[in-house]
């Protein structure tokens, strides 16, 4: 069997370094061909040095000496740059781009890699959230498959397998709750960052870990939901359970629901996408029923945790208007972990954003840039204050 030629963009993060641990666990099945780092110099020379890529990516040219230096005596091209990144998942020798950077910053390369006809492993969702429609009439004209990443869409669309004839009547999203499940406003309203990255399931990024605090995680993945399976925002329903063990369910026209379950570990949806149309074997842990003898489910607390709100309203209205809500989710969220504003101040900068901001119905690619630019100057602005 030929061996799948995976470029990882953002192979320092979270989701770039369990995706690492999959290939290694697969040799005969994946070869590493590319990784791209941010800031990160020091472990990208130490994956580079492990793996031996074609070739490596640090964006932040100011390392670029630093990582060229270091591995002078390696057979790996070294390249800085945003405009390296966007060039390194063109290469002949690349099958699929696995999209693990966070944030607005993984668009572009998004773009250029389903341009040069690359299967596309997601785990950016801020991709879809941003520019759903673009990116999804772009794959389609390409012929260029998405494979979600995610834990939730990965379940969703496992439970599709088989089933891509059958029209779906709803999904249903689950969340953990994260750290404050069951909190009112009044505590939340004195949150530390640290309380808020200890998320009580998940190993995460600080990033996507003050998302899952404020639900905005699942805001967004809502909206990714609607560009991945085709949905309309009322076919997405959000139930938070607790345990992590169910990932999501898909109700079917009939009334019947699958659900795909297992332990909270990334790399299980890693290994599907980058494998599929292939289950491969692996040594992760296996769930057993008798250790959670009960899995719990309740409705979202929309009052006390409006992200998850105004995700849905940002759905709704299509547009730019998703587009707003991340790039005023991306500059709260860091003004948050700099301890300049508190965790409920997120909410507002976010939802001053969505009122204030121009919104475009039928956006293109530069109104996106436009759009993103013009709602971190009022979301810094709202900051400042």
């Amino acid at each position: 069997m030929l061996r799948k030629r995976i470029a990882i963009l953002g192979s320092t993060g979270s989701i770039g370094t369990q995706a690492l641990e999959v290939i290694a666990a697969n040799p005969d099945s994946f070869e590493l061909e590319v990784i791209t780092a941010h800031n990160n110099a020091d472990l990208l020379i130490a994956q580079a040095l492990a793996f031996k890529p074609n070739a490596i990516v640090i964006c932040n040219e100011a390392y670029y000496e630093k990582v060229r230096d270091a591995l002078k005596q390696e057979d790996v091209k070294v390249y800085a740059g945003a405009n390296a990144l966007n060039s390194v998942v063109e290469m002949s020798t690349v099958d699929m781009v696995l999209t693990a950077m966070v944030g607005y910053a993984g668009l572009q390369p998004t773009i250029k890699a389903i341009e040069a006809g690359k299967e596309i492993a997601l785990a950016n969702k801020e991709t879809l959230v941003v520019a759903g429609q673009l990116i999804t009439e772009l794959a389609r004209k390409k012929g260029v498959n998405i494979y979600p990443v995610d834990s939730e869409h990965s379940a969703i669309f496992q439970c599709l397998a088989g089933e891509f004839h059958n029209p779906i009547e709803k999904i249903i999203l689950t969340a953990s709750g994260g750290p404050f499940r069951g909190k009112d406003t009044a505590y939340l309203r004195t949150v530390t960052k640290a309380q808020a990255l200890k998320h009580p399931n998940w190993d995460m990024g600080a990033k996507i870990t003050i998302d899952s605090a404020s639900l905005m995680n699942k805001g967004l993945e809502v909206i990714e939901a609607k560009w991945l399976f085709g949905l309309r925002y009322d076919q997405i329903e959000v139930v938070v359970h607790p345990q992590s063990i169910v990932h999501s369910l898909v109700q079917f026209q009939d009334g019947s629901i699958k659900a795909q379950l297992g332990l909270p570990d990334m790399k299980l949806p890693i290994q599907y996408a980058l494998g599929y149309p292939n289950r491969l074997k692996s040594d992760f842990p296996r769930f057993n029923f008798l250790n959670y003898p009960q899995l719990t489910f309740e409705q979202p607390d929309l009052e006390s945790f409006r992200n998850l709100q105004l995700a849905y309203n940002a759905m709704e209205q299509g547009g730019n208007m998703p587009c707003i809500l991340n790039a005023a989710n991306e500059v709260a969220v860091s003004a948050f972990l700099h301890e300049e504003v508190g965790f409920l101040e997120m909410s507002d900068i976010i939802e001053s954003c969505m009122a204030k901001v121009a919104y475009i119905a039928n956006p293109s690619l530069d109104d996106y840039v436009q759009t993103d630019k013009e709602a971190r100057a009022r979301s810094l602005e709202l900051v400042s204050k």
